[in-house]
């Protein structure tokens, strides 16, 4: 693809029919090579030459995470032979869906967090501690080391978790920025304190952060970004949205006035429940589609992420569209240590363990302000080494691993069947 970091600068005028460019060459490609979109054309009569402009999209039908669920290989563009990296996100229907990525999508990605990390004032005299993990079928921590690596930052992949090891690290190369889920700066705080480490002083400027919000709509700092601020005021926090399936980020730059487009990358819109735009000043769904990705492109993709959306010029000069942090999830959307989940996800693996008569999954906001998921479990079994299985069982499904409680299987039938229900109840939202 084509390399334009400077698009960004341009006038909104210049932008919007930059991306309209890009769009239809993105229809074009979708026509040739998605035999999914090549039925969806066809079964809505969609002529792809009449679709000019970005309000021309509106013509055309939203693709959801059902789609891409119940048709995962419909999506995919190319043969096999093309592709180098398998990824997965876990889907609404419980299994993950699998997205693919060419030689040319790695490269995108690559660029992507270059312009990321350059949006957050990063150089190439950074040196980034990368504290999430790099495996586990995840695009993310990929995508970050390729990108540092474009930019020519030094990279530590110490991965997640191990405080020890993350302040033995600083100690030892002392890097200068950190790409790390914001509430785990909470127990490397924690762990500082009890070893006296004066993290104030490190060699540590700002970290990156992902997965949870740090701000709100008014771009002043939450709970959790304000309880990491007061401790360790010293170190600068930047907000970047992603997702697995738009394959490109949203990041905050030094005026945390909200995350922002990357336009050669996807072409965003924010619509309401009925599919329409919504009205200035509006939360709306973070809808997205894709330029230039060959393996596995999307076109009106419902990301299920309410947010609001800023057209006005940022002080830092870049005239893009601006986030807001995620306001909610459509559904039963958890965001649960930087990775998204569903509950069917969790079903699905609570239903494949023998010992496992019945469960009762509860979501709750804890006290850092992010999500926190409880797992009430049935069992006759209730030693601690069960509950290191189910917990590995779910790091090797979904990366990460819910707080675990043995209850009677007698008391969790009770809460799964209260008087007035006519259906087993698995799920409890107390956000």
């Amino acid at each position: 693809m084509e390399k334009n970091p400077d698009i960004q600068f341009r006038s909104p005028e210049e932008i919007k029919c930059y991306q309209e460019e890009q769009l239809a060459e993105a229809l074009a490609y979708l026509q040739a090579h998605s035999k999914f979109y090549q039925q969806m054309f066809e079964e809505h009569h969609i002529d792809i030459n009449r679709i000019r402009k970005i309000e021309d999209l509106q013509q055309i039908p939203v693709t959801t995470k059902t789609d891409l669920q119940l048709h995962n290989e419909d999506f995919i563009c190319v043969g096999k032979e093309e592709i180098i990296d398998y990824v997965t996100t876990s889907g609404t229907l419980g299994d993950p869906v699998t997205f693919v990525l060419t030689s040319e999508d790695l490269d995108r990605l690559s660029y992507n967090e270059f312009l990321s990390f350059t949006t957050t004032g990063c150089t190439r005299q950074d040196i980034l501690q990368l504290m999430t993990t790099i495996d586990r079928r995840f695009m993310a921590g990929l995508a970050y080391y390729m990108g540092a690596r474009e930019l020519g930052m030094g990279v530590i992949r110490v991965g997640n978790g191990i405080p020890e090891l993350q302040w033995d690290t600083i100690r030892r190369i002392q890097p200068t920025c950190g790409m790390v889920v914001p509430s785990f700066l909470i127990k490397l705080i924690e762990f500082a304190e009890k070893n006296h480490i004066d993290y104030n002083a490190c060699s540590m400027q700002k970290c990156i952060c992902i997965g949870e919000a740090l701000r709100n709509q008014e771009f002043q700092l939450n709970t959790l970004g304000q309880k990491i601020h007061d401790k360790w005021p010293a170190l600068q926090l930047y907000s970047t949205y992603a997702s697995t399936e738009m394959q490109s980020s949203f990041t905050e730059c030094s005026e945390f006035h909200g995350g922002h487009l990357q336009p050669e990358l996807i072409i965003v819109e924010f619509l309401d429940d009925n599919n329409q735009p919504v009205a200035k000043g509006e939360a709306g769904e973070v809808t997205i589609t894709t330029l230039g990705v060959k393996g596995m492109p999307l076109l009106r993709f419902k990301t299920g992420d309410i947010c609001y959306h800023h057209t006005s010029p940022c002080a830092c000069g870049r005239n893009t569209i601006r986030l807001s942090s995620i306001l909610g999830r459509k559904g039963q959307m958890i965001k649960y240590k930087g990775t998204t989940l569903y509950p069917p996800a969790l079903f699905d693996i609570l239903d494949n363990i023998p010992l496992v008569k019945n469960y009762i999954i509860e979501v709750y906001t804890n006290e850092l302000g992010t999500d926190e998921i409880l797992i009430r479990i049935g069992s006759e079994n209730r030693s601690e080494s069960f509950a290191k299985e189910i917990k590995d069982l779910f790091r090797s499904k979904v990366r990460v691993a819910p707080s675990i409680n043995f209850e009677s299987a007698e008391y969790i039938a009770k809460i799964q069947m209260p008087p007035m229900s006519r259906k087993a109840i698995k799920f409890i939202d107390l956000r």
